[in-house]
């Protein structure tokens, strides 16, 4: 765990192996440690309240035409209600949307469907709520949940690939804006050929952006 940890002395630190390269064991090991560092991480209020600013303020700056997110599970920052704000804050001649990810079939690309703060929901896969109504749009922004992260944003997730794949299937690509909380920032992790970076990682404390990736970001910004 990179020196982020040190701001929650009580949480236990998650590594990577020494030589950078993780195998499949090493990274279910390493994910497990970080979804309980996730589930167990104190002062959540002040936390999300600090993520909720920044993430607002990187709508704000990145002025998407749609944004995907993502249904908030296993710990994960919840931002439907920046997302909400964001979509009361449209203009009648720059409208805006919003749209969550479903799950067609093991193997396929995400689909996002269309989602406003009243939209009717139903189960889909993985027991995770889904619009009801089937609109599909496509975000040219993604909000990506994070397991863990590197500040060259590659991204750890829950395994399954869906994200590596959606990205590697959009065209144009969309923006791509990681979410995650500081404890669960690693030293390294090891890309595979299938591996996308990502353009920037939001913290509660800092906003980790690829150099040379996006308008006014490059390198670490913090307030």
């Amino acid at each position: 765990m990179n020196s982020s940890i040190a701001r929650d002395p009580t949480q236990s630190a998650a590594q990577t192996s020494g030589n950078g390269t993780e195998s499949a064991v090493g990274k279910a090991r390493l994910r497990k440690a970080l979804l309980d560092t996730r589930t167990t991480l104190a002062g959540r209020a002040a936390r999300d309240a600090a993520l909720a600013a920044r993430l607002a303020d990187a709508l704000t700056r990145r002025a998407p035409r749609c944004v995907g997110f993502y249904w908030p599970i296993q710990g994960e920052f919840d931002a439907r209600e920046v997302v909400s704000a964001w979509l009361a804050q449209a203009s009648p001649n720059a409208p805006r949307l919003a749209a969550l990810p479903v799950v067609t079939a093991l193997g396929a690309p995400l689909v996002f469907h269309r989602w406003t703060p009243d939209a009717r929901m139903t189960e889909g896969r993985y027991r995770i709520p889904v619009p009801l109504e089937g609109e599909v749009l496509a975000p040219d922004l993604l909000l990506v949940p994070c397991v863990g992260f590197t500040r060259d944003g590659l991204r750890l997730g829950y395994g399954g690939g869906f994200y590596d794949r959606t990205l590697h299937s959009m065209t144009p690509a969309p923006q791509t804006l990681g979410i995650a909380y500081d404890a669960l920032e690693i030293d390294s992790l090891t890309a595979e050929a299938h591996d996308l970076a990502l353009d920037a990682i939001v913290t509660e404390s800092a906003t980790f952006a690829r150099t040379g990736g996006n308008p006014g970001e490059s390198g670490i910004t913090t307030p």
